[in-house]
């Protein structure tokens, strides 16, 4: 494992007009590290783990990627390959199958030939429990298996980094904890990531860190067990009481 957080972020700011979203964000991310942002809509969550890939351009400050600043230059294809993303409302193309889906980033992007592309599809296809959807329409399909094949194709792509925004909140509860299983085991496996969620039993069984996040800046950033039975802050702890308490 290296030593340098693979990422690292001094003094992020973002605005949107004359709205502070992100208000002098100090955050690393090392190797292997599964980091859950927490805390209520608003507070900023979804505009970092954007900012990382550069879905949303940082008003001020650096974002370093392996020790490169990212806002200098960096290919931003190359980039998101790098750091994917898995949304919440799983972004999939409704025309094509399942597996088409888990290609078509691989052969436009990556210039990977089909049989290669296939290959890899199938591979993460069957990680996550959907190869046997493989030919069917994506717009067939439930919300859960949308996101299972989201997820695949994300990983189809090789990242060293997968950011998950609020991966389950589009999804009906039954469908949640397949999702959720999926999740762990990439955890399992060492995979480097970040997810916003409201699924607070997942942040504190799977994550390595928490961070709470409170109206563009982070409040805490622990370990589950102490965020959890322990906040040092007043705001975490009323956001927790109301969010186990729904949960």
């Amino acid at each position: 494992m290296n030593n340098q957080p693979i990422i690292n972020i001094e003094h992020l700011k973002k605005n949107f007009g004359n709205l502070e979203v992100l208000k002098d964000i100090d955050f690393e991310i090392n190797e292997q590290e599964v980091v859950c942002i927490i805390g209520s809509s608003g507070s900023g969550k979804s505009t970092l783990l954007r900012c990382m890939n550069l879905l949303e351009e940082p008003t001020s400050g650096v974002i370093y990627f392996n020790g490169k600043d990212i806002l200098l230059g960096y290919n931003i294809n190359k980039l998101r390959t790098e750091i994917g993303m898995v949304f919440q409302q799983f972004n999939l193309f409704n025309n094509k199958t399942v597996i088409d889906n888990c290609m078509i980033g691989q052969i436009k992007v990556l210039k990977m030939n089909a049989k290669e592309a296939k290959e890899k599809a199938i591979y993460y296809l069957k990680k996550v429990g959907m190869l046997p959807f493989k030919d069917a329409k994506t717009r067939q399909l439930s919300g859960g298996q949308k996101q299972r094949v989201a997820i695949a194709r994300a990983l189809c792509m090789n990242p060293k980094v997968l950011l998950f925004d609020e991966p389950t909140s589009a999804l009906d509860p039954e469908m949640v904890q397949e999702v959720l299983e999926v999740m762990k085991n990439l955890a399992k496996e060492g995979l480097t990531m970040v997810i916003v969620t409201h699924e607070m039993a997942f942040a504190r069984d799977v994550a390595d860190r928490v961070v709470f996040m409170d109206n563009g800046v982070v409040v805490e950033d622990d370990k589950p067990d102490v965020i959890f039975t322990n906040p040092k802050h007043e705001r975490t702890k009323t956001f927790l009481n109301r969010a186990l308490k729904h949960g």
